[in-house]
């Protein structure tokens, strides 16, 4: 039996594309896949997408470090309305890296805890990103001295 996994699967509610740009600037992600709906090799069922969506991403991948995250402009329906109830947490190798992914991650969005020293890091904040998308950055175990 394989190993299983979970992959968080992100849907951006027709800003699919401006957030995979805003990400591979701000933290470096890669693209590693991208089908539009115009794309699909069998059409959306009828009513399924709003008008103009045909040129939305349908499905994409892209890799931060190690990890992989997939994303989606949705089908304009709930899944369009946000995210709730988790963030993403990003533990980068020095405090340089943690200081400029946050400072670029909250560029447009809020901050809800500063970037600084807390009992558990020597780097940790957290932030929403202008996508609504709640992030917590910090400083990676293996180079925090708080945890050496």
């Amino acid at each position: 039996m394989s190993q299983s996994y979970i992959q968080p699967y992100l849907f951006f509610g027709g800003r699919c594309e401006e957030a995979l740009e805003f990400y591979k600037t701000a933290i470096g992600a890669e693209v590693q896949m991208l089908m539009r709906y115009s794309d699909s090799p069998e059409p959306a069922p009828p009513g399924m997408l709003p008008a103009g969506y045909e040129s939305k991403v349908m499905h994409a991948s892209f890799k931060v470090g190690g990890s992989v995250i997939l994303a989606s402009d949705g089908c304009g329906g709930e899944e369009s309305k946000g995210f709730r109830g988790f963030s993403l947490s990003l533990a980068l190798p020095a405090e340089a890296d943690a200081q400029r992914v946050f400072e670029a991650l909250s560029a447009g969005g809020s901050v809800t805890m500063p970037l600084g020293k807390t009992f558990w890091s020597s780097c940790f904040g957290m932030l929403q990103d202008k996508f609504g998308m709640g992030w917590m950055v910090t400083l990676a175990p293996s180079a925090d001295p708080l945890n050496a």
